[in-house]
């Protein structure tokens, strides 16, 4: 138990020294984790940096994406390829604005049920959003 515990304060150690600094590890707004999180899927962390700005920028809310036409969504996914992730993701958060109010929901079943929500998405953002102990 020691040698576990010696092991974990010198890995939160070396994460503190050798972190990136990444935007979506600066909040825990469900909406912006989720964003992270789909842009992520399939792309280098670099590449997503640049996008995942743009798109916060433009679209700061679930309201906003949700009133977006796909067209205008899909012209700020463009680059960042696999086009399906940002039509569900689009698809989503529409249904998250009519039908939580625009609140990302907390309930791990009710997330995973969205469009293009798979296991790790759902994981994820529970657990850095919501602090929900979810399996990834």
């Amino acid at each position: 138990m020691k040698q576990q515990n010696s092991f974990k304060r010198d890995l939160l150690d070396w994460f503190e020294t050798n972190q990136r600094e990444m935007p979506w590890r600066e909040t825990t707004n469900p909406y912006y984790i989720w964003i992270s999180e789909v842009m992520l899927q399939q792309t280098q962390v670099k590449t997503v940096i640049d996008y995942y700005h743009r798109f916060t920028e433009r679209f700061p809310t679930v309201e906003d994406l949700s009133q977006a036409s796909q067209d205008e969504v899909l012209k700020y996914w463009e680059g960042l390829g696999y086009y399906s992730r940002a039509r569900n993701f689009h698809h989503a958060v529409q249904e998250v604005a009519t039908q939580y109010n625009g609140n990302v929901p907390s309930n791990p079943d009710l997330f995973g049920r969205l469009k293009g929500v798979g296991p790790y998405t759902q994981a994820a953002v529970m657990s850095i959003a919501f602090d929900l102990p979810l399996p990834t």
